[in-house]
């Protein structure tokens, strides 16, 4: 251990060396300008010997990794602290904005998170990030306001979200954004209009997500069909079993996931029997 890894006698206690190496690569990540930094840096500016990053990390990749899941815990912490509004599609694009503010202003973090992605290489986090939308848009499919069910919409959304945010810290300029200014970023607010469009069942609802109520009469079977499902799953009803909650749900699934219009109209087809003869599901 390195004479400056522990506290002198007297003296304030310092941070652990792990969380000092851990401090000291996220500070030179952020001035690198993209450019490598070495493990001798890490180390002079965290007060510590290579051997306690090795002892700690393993490598420098491994303190690379610590410094990607810390920068996910704040990311995902930044978007769980936004005080929720009774319309769900505003919070979603209010999401959506902190996104994007996060990556420009943690440039090269954002980069070492989202830029280095590949096969098997899927944080946690990241789910926890699609969770937070999801739930979100949750509340919007209980509300019949989403023409895809939550799980999928979260995912084509955070998809853009990411792709955007990585073309825009490529022509990134040198002033700083407010998180006000991200909002009407031509590039962030066309595509985030565009990828919610798509996945609601009024598209009007985009530009005025504060009326929360569907224009033009009740949404349709898929809509209806996607709301009923999300508000089974959050209330687990006791007037049905186990057996029969099971099976509704999947109905309602196949019907979520059907084309307007398609398989399944009245007198076509009924549906499907429950395992075991129309007694198995009581």
């Amino acid at each position: 251990m390195g004479v400056a890894d522990d506290a002198q006698d007297g003296e304030p206690p310092k941070a652990s060396p792990r969380e000092r190496l851990i401090a000291a690569a996220t500070e030179l990540i952020a001035a690198s300008d993209g450019k490598p930094v070495s493990t001798r840096q890490i180390t002079d500016l965290a007060g510590v010997t290579a051997p306690t990053l090795y002892h700690h990390f393993g490598d420098k990749d491994g303190l690379m990794e610590a410094v990607v899941a810390r920068g996910f815990e704040e990311f995902v912490q930044r978007e769980g602290m936004i005080e929720r509004s009774a319309s769900p599609l505003f919070d979603v694009k209010r999401l959506w904005d902190t996104h994007v503010h996060f990556g420009l202003t943690h440039a090269q973090l954002y980069t070492l998170m989202f830029g280095n992605t590949g096969p098997g290489r899927r944080p946690v986090l990241v789910e926890e990030a699609e969770h937070l939308l999801e739930r979100e848009l949750g509340r919007a499919a209980a509300a019949g306001q989403l023409s895809a069910p939550p799980a999928q919409a979260a995912r084509a959304i955070l998809a853009a979200n990411i792709g955007v945010t990585l073309m825009l810290l490529a022509d990134e300029t040198d002033q700083p954004l407010s998180a006000g200014d991200i909002a009407t970023l031509p590039l962030s607010a066309q595509t985030r209009d565009a990828v919610l469009r798509s996945v609601v069942s009024d598209p009007s609802l985009v530009d005025d997500p504060l009326r929360g109520v569907i224009a033009g009469g009740q949404p349709s079977y898929v809509a209806a069909a996607i709301a009923l499902n999300a508000t089974l799953e959050s209330s687990h009803p006791e007037q049905l079993s186990g057996t029969e909650m099971r099976l509704f749900l999947e109905w309602l699934h196949r019907l979520s996931n059907a084309p307007e219009g398609g398989a399944g109209t009245e007198g076509e087809s009924q549906p499907p029997t429950p395992p075991g003869g129309p007694q198995a599901a009581s």
